[in-house]
Protein backbone atom coordinates (compact mmCIF):
# COMPACT_ATOMS: atom_id res chain seq x y z
CA UNK A 1 0.00 0.00 0.00
CA UNK A 2 2.89 2.04 1.30
CA UNK A 3 4.18 1.72 -2.45
CA UNK A 4 1.06 2.50 -4.29
CA UNK A 5 0.79 5.57 -2.24
CA UNK A 6 4.52 6.72 -2.98
CA UNK A 7 4.44 5.93 -6.47
CA UNK A 8 1.26 8.27 -6.77
CA UNK A 9 2.51 10.90 -4.82
CA UNK A 10 6.13 10.93 -7.23
CA UNK A 11 4.07 10.44 -10.19
CA UNK A 12 1.78 13.69 -8.86
CA UNK A 13 4.72 15.56 -8.03
CA UNK A 14 6.62 15.30 -11.48
CA UNK A 15 3.76 16.20 -13.42
CA UNK A 16 2.50 19.25 -11.43
CA UNK A 17 6.04 20.35 -11.43
CA UNK A 18 6.27 20.32 -15.43
CA UNK A 19 3.02 22.66 -15.48
CA UNK A 20 3.34 26.21 -15.80
CA UNK A 21 0.74 28.43 -15.18
CA UNK A 22 0.41 32.35 -17.29
CA UNK A 23 1.08 35.26 -15.16
CA UNK A 24 -1.45 37.72 -15.60
CA UNK A 25 -0.62 39.40 -13.02
CA UNK A 26 2.86 41.45 -11.91
CA UNK A 27 3.28 43.62 -8.95
CA UNK A 28 6.30 46.59 -9.60
CA UNK A 29 7.72 48.47 -7.16
CA UNK A 30 9.07 52.03 -7.97
CA UNK A 31 10.75 54.70 -5.24
CA UNK A 32 12.53 57.91 -5.25
CA UNK A 33 15.24 56.40 -8.20
CA UNK A 34 14.61 56.20 -11.79
CA UNK A 35 14.00 52.09 -12.16
CA UNK A 36 11.43 49.64 -12.25
CA UNK A 37 12.24 46.04 -9.95
CA UNK A 38 11.28 44.52 -12.84
CA UNK A 39 12.76 44.92 -16.08
CA UNK A 40 11.32 42.42 -18.03
CA UNK A 41 7.32 40.71 -17.83
CA UNK A 42 6.17 37.58 -20.19
CA UNK A 43 2.67 37.14 -20.57
CA UNK A 44 1.02 34.32 -22.13
CA UNK A 45 -1.80 35.29 -24.55
CA UNK A 46 -4.44 33.09 -23.39
CA UNK A 47 -4.55 35.51 -20.48
CA UNK A 48 -7.03 37.61 -22.05
CA UNK A 49 -5.80 40.21 -19.32
CA UNK A 50 -3.34 41.75 -17.45
CA UNK A 51 -2.80 43.78 -14.12
CA UNK A 52 0.09 45.46 -13.40
CA UNK A 53 0.16 47.08 -10.00
CA UNK A 54 2.28 49.75 -9.25
CA UNK A 55 3.87 50.35 -5.93
CA UNK A 56 5.42 53.79 -5.37
CA UNK A 57 7.70 52.75 -1.92
CA UNK A 58 9.32 56.56 -1.74
CA UNK A 59 8.63 59.50 0.00
CA UNK A 60 8.69 62.45 -2.64
CA UNK A 61 5.53 63.09 -4.10
CA UNK A 62 4.43 62.62 -7.84
CA UNK A 63 4.89 66.60 -8.41
CA UNK A 64 8.88 65.94 -7.89
CA UNK A 65 9.22 61.97 -8.36
CA UNK A 66 6.70 60.59 -9.97
CA UNK A 67 5.98 57.59 -11.72
CA UNK A 68 3.61 55.65 -13.88
CA UNK A 69 3.66 52.53 -16.16
CA UNK A 70 3.01 52.90 -19.54
CA UNK A 71 3.26 50.26 -22.53
CA UNK A 72 4.08 50.51 -26.42
CA UNK A 73 5.49 49.05 -29.03
CA UNK A 74 9.37 49.44 -28.51
CA UNK A 75 9.77 51.46 -31.23
CA UNK A 76 6.95 54.12 -29.93
CA UNK A 77 8.84 55.02 -26.85
CA UNK A 78 10.76 57.88 -27.37
CA UNK A 79 7.94 59.68 -29.62
CA UNK A 80 5.16 58.81 -27.18
CA UNK A 81 7.70 59.83 -24.31
CA UNK A 82 7.97 63.13 -26.42
CA UNK A 83 4.62 63.58 -26.84
CA UNK A 84 3.78 62.66 -23.24
CA UNK A 85 5.87 65.76 -21.38
CA UNK A 86 3.85 68.02 -23.77
CA UNK A 87 0.35 66.68 -22.28
CA UNK A 88 1.36 67.38 -18.65
CA UNK A 89 0.82 65.84 -15.48
CA UNK A 90 -2.87 66.33 -15.60
CA UNK A 91 -3.00 63.89 -18.68
CA UNK A 92 -0.68 61.46 -17.00
CA UNK A 93 2.53 62.55 -19.31
CA UNK A 94 0.80 60.14 -21.63
CA UNK A 95 -1.05 61.62 -25.15
CA UNK A 96 -4.70 61.04 -24.64
CA UNK A 97 -6.02 59.11 -27.72
CA UNK A 98 -2.98 58.04 -28.52
CA UNK A 99 -3.48 54.74 -30.51
CA UNK A 100 0.51 53.95 -30.25
CA UNK A 101 -0.06 53.85 -25.98
CA UNK A 102 -1.68 50.25 -25.27
CA UNK A 103 -1.84 51.03 -21.77
CA UNK A 104 -1.04 52.93 -18.82
CA UNK A 105 -1.79 54.05 -15.38
CA UNK A 106 -1.80 57.08 -13.63
CA UNK A 107 0.84 58.84 -12.47
CA UNK A 108 1.79 58.70 -8.15
CA UNK A 109 4.02 59.62 -5.73
CA UNK A 110 5.63 58.06 -2.76
CA UNK A 111 3.06 55.76 -0.82
CA UNK A 112 0.78 55.70 -3.30
CA UNK A 113 -0.48 52.69 -5.19
CA UNK A 114 -2.24 52.24 -8.54
CA UNK A 115 -2.97 49.55 -10.98
CA UNK A 116 -3.71 49.20 -14.76
CA UNK A 117 -5.45 46.20 -16.82
CA UNK A 118 -5.34 45.81 -20.76
CA UNK A 119 -6.25 42.87 -23.17
CA UNK A 120 -3.83 40.82 -24.64
CA UNK A 121 -6.20 40.86 -27.96
CA UNK A 122 -3.64 43.69 -29.48
CA UNK A 123 -0.28 42.07 -28.88
CA UNK A 124 1.26 40.12 -31.09
CA UNK A 125 3.30 37.06 -30.27
CA UNK A 126 6.73 38.05 -31.16
CA UNK A 127 6.90 41.85 -31.47
CA UNK A 128 8.44 43.76 -29.23
CA UNK A 129 6.59 45.62 -26.42
CA UNK A 130 8.58 48.41 -23.88
CA UNK A 131 6.99 49.30 -20.80
CA UNK A 132 8.47 52.68 -19.18
CA UNK A 133 7.89 55.88 -16.96
CA UNK A 134 6.62 58.76 -19.18
CA UNK A 135 7.44 60.96 -16.32
CA UNK A 136 9.53 63.51 -17.96
CA UNK A 137 13.58 62.33 -18.21
CA UNK A 138 12.55 59.25 -16.81
CA UNK A 139 11.88 57.29 -19.88
CA UNK A 140 15.55 56.73 -21.01
CA UNK A 141 16.17 54.61 -17.57
CA UNK A 142 12.99 53.34 -16.69
CA UNK A 143 12.04 50.98 -19.22
CA UNK A 144 11.71 47.01 -19.25
CA UNK A 145 10.41 44.45 -22.24
CA UNK A 146 7.12 42.86 -22.17
CA UNK A 147 7.20 39.76 -24.39
CA UNK A 148 3.96 38.08 -25.29
CA UNK A 149 4.08 34.38 -25.84
CA UNK A 150 1.47 31.63 -27.03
Amino acid sequence: MKLIFSSALLFFLSVSSSLTYAACSFDIEVGDYLRFSSTAMSVEKSCGSVTVNLKHSGQLPEKIMGHNWVLSKSADVQPVATAGMSAGLAAEYVPQADARVIAFSEVIGGGQSTSVSFSTDGLTIGDGYTFFCSFPGHSYSMRGLLTVES
